[in-house]
Order: C-alpha cells, then sequence, then structure tokens
C-alpha cells in the first residue's frame, strides 16, 4: 500500500510515464499489476477455504462439500462482485464526467476523487485482514501456542478477543517476515 504522499505521487509519476511512453506496453504494465491482485485473491481464499473447512471440521464429508461450495458461491458472486464494481468506479466516473449534466458531472469527479482513497483504504485493510487472519489460522494450527494465548488473555473480558485477534496479528507478521526472509534468501542461493 501507498505509506506516504510521496509514494503515491511516485506511483502517479511511474503510471503517467507509462501512458507517455509509447515504448512501454500499457497491457503488460497492466498485466503486472493483475498478477500481484491475483496473488493477493488467491492467499485471501485458501484464507477462506482453511476457515471454512476449520468450522465445518466435524461434520460429515458431504456437509462439509456443501458448505465449501456454498461460502465458494458466496464469493465469488458476493466480494469479486464487489471488488468488480469498486474496480469500475472510476470509469463509472469518467463516464459521468462526459454526460453533459452538470450534477452528473460534479458526481463523477468525486467518484474519481474517492475512487484512489477508497483504494488505498481497502489496500491498508486488506493486508491487516491477511495478517490477522493468517496469524489466527497458525495460532488455531498449534494448539500449544493458540491455547498459550488463551491462557494469558483469559479473563478480561471482551478485551479477551481484542488482544487474541492481536496477537494472531503479530503472529501473522512474524510468520510474514520469516517467509520473506526464506524467500530472500532461496534467491540468493541461486543466483
Amino acid at each position: 500500500y501507498l505509506q506516504s504522499k510521496e509514494d503515491e505521487q511516485l506511483h502517479r509519476d511511474q503510471l503517467a510515464q507509462a501512458v507517455a511512453n509509447e515504448e512501454i506496453n500499457l497491457l503488460e504494465f497492466e498485466r503486472e499489476k493483475i498478477k500481484g491482485a491475483i496473488r493477493t485473491d488467491f492467499i485471501l481464499s485458501a484464507e477462506i477455504i482453511v476457515i471454512t473447512l476449520g468450522t465445518a471440521a466435524a461434520a460429515s464429508f458431504a456437509q462439509q462439500l456443501a458448505v465449501l461450495v456454498g461460502i465458494s458461491l458466496i464469493m465469488t458472486v458476493g466480494v469479486y462482485g464487489l471488488v468488480g464494481a469498486i474496480v469500475k468506479i472510476d470509469d463509472a466516473g469518467l463516464y459521468l464526467i462526459k454526460q453533459g449534466n452538470a450534477a452528473l458531472k460534479a458526481l463523477g469527479q468525486g467518484l474519481l476523487a474517492f475512487a484512489p482513497l477508497l483504494m488505498k483504504t481497502l489496500s491498508v485493510l486488506g493486508t491487516a485482514a491477511m495478517f490477522l487472519v493468517g496469524g489466527g489460522i497458525l495460532l488455531h494450527g498449534i494448539p500449544a501456542l493458540g491455547h498459550a494465548v488463551e491462557d494469558w488473555f483469559l479473563g478480561m473480558g471482551w478485551i479477551t478477543d481484542l488482544l487474541s485477534n492481536l496477537a494472531g496479528g503479530v503472529v501473522g507478521l512474524i510468520a510474514g517476515a520469516v517467509a520473506v526472509g526464506a524467500w530472500q534468501l532461496v534467491r540468493r542461493l541461486k543466483k
């Protein structure tokens, strides 16, 4: 996600250079952006499947299959439909600006101003969610660690759930750092 105004300006400059430079293949430029989104979708989908199967672990195979298919349909239609609509906000804004009506132009300009803010917010929230959910999966997957966290925060009321979730986020950050470190080590060893 974009961390500062400088990062945001750098992103805009790169996009403007890509559009202005005839040697840059805009289709390939867009494909690279899409690859990143697909990787993120894959991670989120895998987390959802793990959570779904964990929830229905005691059910029969047929029930597990039905739950998994149901969640898959809901996620595909609901979430990805919503994501598709969010991605098209800027296109809708441009369409409205091209209309003759001043009110529609103003609405279109508002959508164009809103789209980057929404995308930045979703990027930050999505990254946080991936660490929280991934760390939570790891905590539940390692019973001794999960029980230790539960025991540590036991008896604190509603704060127990909050702190347990934050602990999952910390575990997710640590696991992510270990994975990135291992990946970097493998890349260096290959060279």
